[in-house]
């Protein structure tokens, strides 16, 4: 049992109300990967079928424009990324590039069909918890998309922040 793994993952938005025998089947069934500084946890445009819940480090969305990297929003421990993709079955709408190296746990779609075979309440608890994350940036995104088209003028350090 991994106790302290388990106490941080309660406290992500991701895993709200998630109780500890499952959130201990997860981490039993996905894999933690580590990224060095500078390098990808994938590339905008890549094939998809997984997420990730960042559990160190630092992290950026990055959206290619005109042959550069442009970021688009920067995340700590206890954000989630990718889960888009896992709803939607689309190519990685953004990259995910290592500020500092980063711990994550990535959780594929194979492993959340694990988890509905095996506990259907907890599985929708979870997807449930996706959408409110995805429904956030959005309601953020259309609130900076509105306040652009009435023509006010940001600082240029809004976040517009993807699922990726």
């Amino acid at each position: 049992m991994q106790p302290s793994r388990i106490e941080l993952l309660q406290r992500m938005a991701v895993f709200g109300a998630i109780r500890e025998d499952t959130l201990q089947f997860l981490l039993e069934q996905s894999r933690g990967v580590t990224v060095p500084a500078g390098s990808f946890f994938f590339r905008e445009h890549d094939e998809a079928n997984s997420m990730f819940v960042l559990e160190a480090g630092r992290a950026a969305v990055v959206k290619g424009w005109q042959g550069r990297d442009h970021v688009v929003h920067e995340m700590g421990a206890g954000d989630c990324f990718g889960e888009m993709s896992l709803m939607d079955l689309f190519r990685r709408s953004a990259g995910v590039r290592a500020e500092a190296e980063c711990r994550a746990l990535e959780l594929a779609a194979s492993d959340l069909l694990r988890l509905f075979e095996r506990d259907a309440e907890q599985f929708a608890l979870i997807q449930m918890n996706i959408c409110r994350e995805v429904c956030r940036r959005l309601r953020a995104t259309d609130e900076l998309l509105f306040r652009l088209r009435m023509g006010e003028k940001g600082s240029g350090r809004e976040s517009l922040f993807l699922a990726a």
